[in-house]
């Protein structure tokens, strides 16, 4: 029997925090366990509670840990450019709600513990998601072997040798770990 993956939640709101859009996934997430007596004051009142910590100071990849129920979530915010961020009703932040579990990885963990800069932090995302070198530099808007070199100070500084050994590193296993 396979467990079921949860999919994360996702909201979209204005400055004030009004909701502009959402999954059924984050309305679950944020309503539980009072989902038949949901209001938009106790689910503004909630997303109010997970970007209060500094979403608006600290920008994109805020991470907040709250409970919903018996589960540990990790919201993190994004703040939206918009031509229309002067209107109020505009978009201005996305919150992603994602379960967390004894294997999450909290990637803002990883780039301080090894000291990655904002470049190479973004070549590892797009490393992660199984891009090659050519790719990676065509969203990067970089040369190929610009993106190479990124990957071999991150190699440096990780003490590894290869770009499986970046993957390797930031999901903590090891060769022993992957044959047991």
């Amino acid at each position: 029997m396979h467990k079921a993956i949860a999919r994360p939640g996702l909201v979209v709101v204005t400055a004030s925090l009004n909701l502009v859009a959402s999954n059924q996934e984050a309305i679950q997430i944020l309503t539980f366990p009072d989902k038949a007596r949901r209001s938009d004051a106790q689910l503004k009142g909630k997303i109010r509670a997970c970007v209060s910590n500094g979403c608006y100071e600290n920008g994109s990849g805020f991470i907040h840990e709250f409970l919903s129920g018996k589960r540990t979530y990790l919201c993190r915010c994004f703040p939206v450019k918009t031509t229309v961020n002067h209107n109020p009703s505009a978009p201005a932040h996305v919150l992603v709600f994602e379960r967390k579990t004894n294997n999450s990885i909290v990637m803002s963990e990883v780039y301080d513990r090894f000291g990655l800069t904002p470049r190479e932090q973004e070549a590892i995302q797009f490393l992660l998601q199984g891009l090659t070198s050519k790719e990676i530099a065509g969203h990067m808007k970089i040369s190929p072997n610009t993106v190479k070199s990124f990957l071999r100070l991150v190699m440096v500084k990780l003490g590894v040798s290869t770009r499986s050994g970046i993957v390797g590193k930031i999901l903590g296993k090891t060769p022993t770990d992957l044959s047991a």
